[in-house]
């Protein structure tokens, strides 16, 4: 069996919120929020088709009194990502049971550039996608399947974790098995992990 992680808020702590009110005053905080990281043009960031620059002017257009701090928060993002403590030691354990490790992540370049560190437990993975490399994020059912065509692996051997619903929901529609990851300890994500191979393994002995 083969597990796929999500890496934001998953593998990785990203709380974009919580750091835009420690640097900016509430009203700013909850302004530059609202034009950034709850507008549907973040997606373009992870997307990877426009430049940062034609970002960054898509967020000020949605709030054009900010843009100085929109700005700021872009220059900042580096700060933000931090790899978990449990990060490392999970894949490592899941890898000597056996299970292939991957990751499927929508992510953008300019992060990964400035925030290197959070990303190191990649080594210990067996690959995985950056949706900025392949231009195309997930729900999309493409993505799903680039990886499974990338790595040969089947569908139907895959464990899907990730901390929006619906991305696990398209892995699903894709053939995958789906966790939701709403804050589950490594300990607990490995003993999902586990009932679900060892149903799919169950599985495939009746037939």
């Amino acid at each position: 069996m083969n597990v796929i992680f999500d890496i934001g808020k998953v593998l990785i702590d990203f709380d974009f919120e919580q750091y835009m009110h420690s640097i900016f005053d509430k009203d700013t905080a909850d302004a530059v929020i609202a034009a950034t990281w709850h507008s549907p043009v973040w997606s373009e960031l992870d997307k990877g088709v426009m430049s940062d620059e034609q970002v960054l002017c898509r967020f000020i257009e949605n709030a054009p009194g900010h843009e100085r701090e929109i700005r700021r928060m872009f220059a900042l993002l580096g700060n933000i990502p931090v790899m978990k403590d449990s990060t490392v030691p999970m894949i490592q354990s899941l890898k000597a049971k056996g299970y292939g490790v991957y990751y499927l992540s929508n992510y953008f370049e300019y992060l990964m550039h400035t925030a290197p560190w959070a990303l190191d437990f990649i080594r210990y993975t067996d690959g995985g996608i950056f949706s900025c490399h392949v231009k195309i994020t997930k729900p999309d059912k493409r993505i799903y399947e680039l990886l499974c065509g990338k790595f040969s692996l089947s569908p139907a051997e895959c464990i899907f974790i990730d901390d929006t619903e619906r991305n696990v929901r398209a892995a699903e529609g894709c053939g995958m098995k789906g966790i939701h990851y709403t804050g589950q300890t490594s300990a607990e994500l490995t003993e999902m992990i586990d009932r679900l191979s060892d149903a799919h393994k169950d599985k495939e002995e009746d037939k």
